[in-house]
């Protein structure tokens, strides 16, 4: 199973936010500590404070935060809600399924199960496990933007 850049894009700023919780973030801060696109960061954003997982703030002091505790925030919880869909085979999805097997196939079944599994699993963390290595962790992000790390 593959998750969408979105779902990593996510996690990886919840992960930064959770780090830095006594200020208020820049997407450009996030963006150039991951070295990944402005743009789709804040899409993703947008998603989070949707969901009630970031505040944010407008102005020129503004930024984000998160607004759940990270004991609060569910790892499955979150993937679930920013995972366009989990359609792993074509068959998952009926309105554009073309398989001539899916009827008789065991397959499918299988593969749900596996799907299933994986995201039991992730119901089993919440943010705050994530952060065990809090401190290497704000030091590899430090150290990405000392590197100069590119946003698009």
């Amino acid at each position: 199973m593959q998750l969408t850049q979105f779902s990593d894009y996510s996690l990886r700023l919840v992960i930064y936010l959770a780090c830095h919780p006594e200020r208020v973030v820049s997407v450009s801060e996030v963006s150039q500590s991951f070295g990944i696109s402005r743009h789709h960061l804040v899409k993703v954003v947008q998603k989070l404070t949707e969901l009630g997982v970031v505040d944010t703030q407008r102005g020129r002091s503004g930024g984000m935060q998160l607004a759940k505790s990270p004991s609060q925030i569910n790892v499955g919880w979150l993937i679930r809600h920013t995972e366009p869909n989990f359609n792993l085979v074509e068959c998952f999805d009926l309105a554009t399924n073309t398989c001539p097997i899916a009827p008789a196939c065991g397959l499918k079944g299988a593969l749900h199960r596996a799907q299933q599994a994986f995201l039991h699993v992730l119901d089993e963390y919440c943010l705050d496990q994530m952060l065990t290595q809090k401190k290497e962790l704000i030091n590899l992000l430090q150290g990405s933007t000392e590197r100069g790390a590119t946003s698009d």
